[in-house]
């Protein structure tokens, strides 16, 4: 596992597409949280990170399907996979490396967005911080999004040997299950009680309860499962394709 992490990691970082995608999304998110109206930090008038979580989330629709969608469709469309089946690694170990590989490059994008935190502390008025204890909470609640996000653009991954493809299912499905379910329980056949267990299907209701810096057991292991389902989907998805 440890080979295919590393030679995912280097792979990604070793090639400009990779440095512009994590810079687009960057510059994409400083944009929103700065400059446009209606969403920046001055405009919002509060000390709060707020706007950041979510805003990034949208963002990651995308960052995250762009990240995953070459994991396995290369190794189909090139025909490595053949080669990378009669190595002495199990499924697991293959999806495992793969899956952190993607999961490390997301982290190291939002690395950088650490520094809103302190910008909007020296931005407060004296004598009001930031609640620090809530903001560490909603970053844990992006990391489990984030985990969720990866396990399913690796699946979508492995439908297909075209990157582009790959993607558009990587960003349909996590559309689908972030907010999908809660655009589905606005409907008004659903209003009077069926909505609310609707949008506990989707991710959306989940990640937004740990935003608010309550870390829920039920939320946690809400990400966990979606993380898990996805992971053996995709083992069951190279099974089929005759890769045991």
């Amino acid at each position: 596992m440890k080979s295919i992490y590393f030679k995912e990691l280097s792979s990604f970082l070793s090639s400009v597409v990779g440095y512009v995608v994590l810079l687009v999304f960057l510059v994409v998110l400083g944009l929103f949280l700065w400059v446009l109206p209606d969403s920046n930090f001055l405009d919002y008038g509060y000390a709060s990170m707020e706007q950041f979580f979510t805003i990034t989330p949208w963002l990651m629709l995308f960052l995250i399907p762009a990240i995953t969608m070459r994991s396995f469709a290369d190794e189909f469309k090139g025909g490595t996979i053949e080669w990378l089946s009669t190595k002495p690694l199990t499924l697991h170990q293959i999806v495992g490396g793969k899956f952190w590989a993607s999961f490390t490059l997301v982290v190291i994008a939002l690395i950088p967005t650490l520094i809103y935190v302190f910008a909007i502390n020296w931005l407060a008025i004296e004598n009001a911080t930031l609640d620090f204890g809530a903001i560490t909470g909603a970053y844990i609640g992006l990391l489990l999004l984030i985990a969720s996000f990866v396990s399913i653009g690796i699946f979508c991954s492995t439908l297909t040997d075209n990157q582009i493809v790959g993607f558009l299912l990587a960003l349909i499905l996590c559309w689908l299950l972030y907010s999908g379910f809660e655009a589905i329980s606005r409907l008004p056949v659903f209003s009077g009680g069926a909505d609310y267990y609707i949008q506990l299907v989707g991710m959306d209701a989940h990640y937004n309860s740990i935003n608010r810096g309550v870390i829920n057991t039920k939320d946690v292991i809400y990400f966990l499962s979606i993380t898990a389902v996805f992971w053996q989907l995709t083992i069951f998805s190279l099974k089929r394709k005759k890769l045991n």
